[in-house]
């Protein structure tokens, strides 16, 4: 079985950020992305962290969105994948124009796409579908063309687990599809793993090496804590649900609502991130398959050539690798996203690097001079340090406060032994004067 998927890793890899061919016109991508992003902020409102929604008593409940639907799409396209492979819309034209449909129309597309999850419909998930297909929309057309490179590398973590295959799109509500996307508690990676939670399920992370910005351990882990989860809870709403907020405080949800397992009528007793969670998980899976009826265009995306992975057994730098085999060093850094300082601790444990097949055959060729290229100057922690034990020049000659200071300890220690002598005087002469009055007692007697 590990060796089915360890081949699994090596062929999908090629479709996980494997970027090694000649770069498209990359800013000039970007300049007209933007020029046409600029025409949609005149028509929708600045991005916001939550939304109102109105109960059917008329109360106003708050609910936060996941963190991923806030980021600033002008971040994700200056990622060295977005800059190289992804380019503007060709064929299909982009318009700000979002048709609106009737309720029913919502339902009936929800209930077309194939799933094992339940995909329901109601209020708080058409305010979601609004906010991708309106504010988000530039962002969904980043995420469609991204989706090339990795929901392959997604799928066949999920399938190795025998998972149902909507569950790829919960990236895009974790990460939007960022594998350097660190939360504002710290979460990290593509699928936003906590630190405890990640070196549960093997991911290594140190000062050099975070295995939670790996594509494919990451996902491979991923799978297996959601399969976890679904252990626990039976329910593949609740699994996401705790996916966002953890097992324990779905527990107390289930304990506050008298035993309660229906994600929607725990909806109250969840954390106001949660509440929005599976509302937001519904609404990817929804504009990830209906988007052509929303106006929305993929980024056309350019897959990279061929890559392969090779054990280094040696402290290795990026900048040593790009410098004497040739490669550029942001496409090495994209390879290799759980390198957080470009720093390849081969003397800890061999480390898998990925990078172009071509490339693996000259560094094999020129290992001893990568190994050797600026080693002084990249690599500057000492393995051994001399003590300087020379004499200090102050101690021969003594200063006039170190002369003071001497004088001082030497009569305090006289002052002590003093006292100490004083004391002891004194408590010979009460004993002597409590004998002579004890043998006059016995006199009297």
């Amino acid at each position: 079985m590990n060796m089915i998927i360890m081949d699994n890793i090596k062929i999908l890899s090629f479709a996980a950020m494997l970027f090694c061919s000649v770069p498209l016109s990359a800013q000039t991508v970007i300049d007209d992305f933007d020029e046409e992003e600029e025409e949609a902020d005149s028509l929708f409102v600045p991005i916001e962290d939550e939304i109102a929604v109105t109960d059917k008593e008329g109360n106003e409940e708050v609910i936060e969105f996941p963190e991923a639907m806030t980021y600033d799409l002008d971040s994700l396209l200056n990622l060295y994948m977005s800059r190289t492979f992804l380019g503007t819309p060709g064929d299909c034209e982009m318009t700000n124009e979002n048709p609106t449909y009737p309720k029913e129309e919502f339902v009936a597309r929800l209930s077309r796409i194939p799933s094992v999850m339940e995909l329901a419909y109601n209020d708080i998930v058409q305010r979601f579908i609004d906010r991708y297909s309106g504010r988000l929309r530039y962002s969904v057309s980043y995420m469609l063309g991204a989706a090339n490179f990795y929901m392959p590398l997604f799928e066949q973590a999920l399938e190795t687990y025998q998972l149902p295959l909507e569950l790829k799109y919960l990236p895009i509500i974790e990460s939007a599809l960022n594998p350097k996307a660190v939360s504002r508690v710290g979460a990290t990676g593509l699928w936003q793993f906590m630190l405890a939670t990640g070196r549960q399920y093997g991911l290594e992370v140190n000062s050099l090496v975070d295995e939670r910005r790996a594509p494919v351990k990451s996902s491979y882990a991923a799978a297996r804590y959601l399969r976890d989860l679904y252990r626990i809870f039976g329910d593949w709403n609740l699994v996401i649900a705790a996916y966002n907020c953890g097992p324990e405080n779905i527990n107390k949800a289930i304990h506050r609502a008298g035993g309660e397992k229906d994600y929607w009528k725990l909806y109250p007793y969840l954390p106001a991130e949660t509440r929005g969670y599976v509302p937001a998980f519904i609404a990817a899976n929804y504009i990830m398959n209906y988007y052509c009826e929303h106006n929305i265009c993929p980024m056309n995306s350019g897959l990279p050539a061929k890559s392969d992975t090779i054990m280094i057994s040696k402290d290795i730098h990026l900048e040593q690798i790009a410098a004497v085999v040739g490669t550029d060093l942001d496409m090495l850094r994209s390879l290799n996203p759980e390198f957080r300082r470009d720093i390849i601790p081969g003397n800890t444990k061999p480390y898998a690097v990925r990078m172009p097949i071509a490339d693996i055959m000259k560094y094999i060729d020129l290992e001893d001079s990568v190994y050797n290229y600026r080693r002084v100057e990249l690599f500057t922690k000492r393995a051994i340090v001399d003590v300087n034990d020379d004499l200090p020049t102050y101690s021969k000659k003594r200063s006039r406060l170190g002369r003071k200071s001497s004088r001082y300890a030497r009569n305090r220690s006289a002052r002590y032994k003093r006292g100490r002598s004083t004391a002891h005087k004194r408590s010979k002469a009460t004993s002597r004067k409590k004998s002579s009055s004890k043998k006059k007692s016995r006199r009297r007697r």
